[in-house]
């Protein structure tokens, strides 16, 4: 059961927030004292969307620091010629959407990659995606085999 703060009496509600913020402190992180008055959470896996502008200015959103600093690596590799084709958020269908015998449609399976890219060499496919510990989850572990299975296709991990 979940207590909201604003539902505790003064002293209590400041005793709490000082608890909150040395916690946050521990870990690394810390809220506003308004955002957690209000009961606001952090991004589920504790990253920081980032954002970067592209050549033709538009903004670019990151889900993390991390699948930014890698977009970063891939565009000096693509202004190298070491890569060509790089596309951001691609969308694989593994499973086709369905209706089943009792008329209840089924939805599709689909694997939404960091990245694609062509290496110029060999012309082959290349499907990357940021993970960290927490986000190789057992959803995605499915969805890595099945792409392999269904398509062919590897994912590299970064």
């Amino acid at each position: 059961m979940a207590i909201n703060i604003t539902d505790l009496p003064p002293r209590y509600q400041a005793q709490a927030l000082k608890e909150l913020e040395k916690q946050q402190k521990r870990r690394g992180l810390m809220p506003s004292a308004a955002a957690v008055q209000n009961g606001a959470r952090g991004p589920k896996y504790h990253n920081s969307p980032t954002e970067r502008v592209a050549e033709d200015g538009t903004v670019i959103k990151f889900d993390s620091q991390k699948e930014a600093r890698r977009y970063d690596e891939l565009i000096q590799r693509l202004r190298a010629g070491l890569i060509r084709d790089l596309r951001l958020q691609v969308d694989f269908t593994l499973q086709e959407a369905y209706t089943d015998e009792n008329g209840h449609r089924v939805r599709a399976i689909r694997y939404r990659a960091d990245f694609t890219y062509r290496t110029p060499d060999t012309d082959a496919l290349t499907v990357e995606d940021v993970k960290s510990r927490a986000t190789r989850t057992r959803e995605y572990l499915i969805k890595r085999k099945m792409m392999k299975d269904k398509l062919g296709i590897t994912i590299t991990e970064v």
